[in-house]
């Protein structure tokens, strides 16, 4: 890999997310549970990691604040507008994934 300095890659890394969050923004179609059941984390994991990095650095941020970056609007706003009920086939994929837990 090239060697890159800790500000190119926090620029990239950066630049990633943000290309992350667009493309997210762009299927609204793609529910939470669909990213839960294939890759294990959703839109509200990356609220939550927003918020941890945001505090790691001494910035205090709401779940509700960082939820609004990843969601590009209001969480409940969103789940009005864009979430639709998880199928009975997408409870039963999602727990496959997880034995143990309910």
């Amino acid at each position: 890999m090239t060697d890159l300095t800790q500000e190119q890659r926090d620029r990239l890394d950066a630049a990633a997310f943000r290309r992350l969050l667009s493309h997210l923004g762009d299927r609204k179609d793609v529910q939470n549970i669909d990213l839960m059941i294939l890759a294990d984390f959703c839109r509200n994991c990356l609220g939550d990691w927003y918020r941890e990095a945001a505090e790691a650095y001494g910035v205090e941020m709401s779940k509700d604040e960082a939820r609004e970056r990843v969601y590009g609007m209001p969480y409940a706003e969103w789940k009005a507008k864009h979430q639709t009920e998880a199928t009975p086939e997408q409870m039963a994929a999602f727990q496959a994934r997880r034995p143990g837990k309910a």
